[in-house]
């Protein structure tokens, strides 16, 4: 398994995520399920670029993310004190593996 760092710092996971093309998230909480918090993410590729128009003629789609500014994200980042482990930087290599866990 490839070696992991942990990243707290806000502008060291914005950088990280652009050199990726990734987009903060939000997945809203499914209280159906027993989830009543939402789901911070990092979404990639065709993801991020996914109409997110939400007018009245489209249906709500529950479950699916959408996108966020980074402040927004931030905000629960640090109110839920969370890190995102991610791979150790390699030369020629853009892995975008990434989990979020408690500090």
């Amino acid at each position: 398994m490839a070696e992991t760092r942990v990243l707290t710092d806000h502008q060291e996971i914005r950088e990280w995520a652009a050199a990726r093309m990734g987009s903060p998230a939000i997945r809203p909480a499914a209280p159906s399920i027993g989830n009543n918090d939402p789901v911070l993410m990092i979404v990639f590729d065709q993801q991020s670029y996914e109409d997110q128009d939400q007018g009245a003629d489209r249906p709500t789609d529950l479950g699916r993310p959408e996108i966020v500014e980074w402040e927004e994200w931030f905000g629960l980042f640090d109110e839920r004190q969370l890190g995102l482990v991610v791979s150790r930087e390699i030369a020629g290599l853009r892995e975008s593996f990434h989990q979020l866990i408690a500090r």
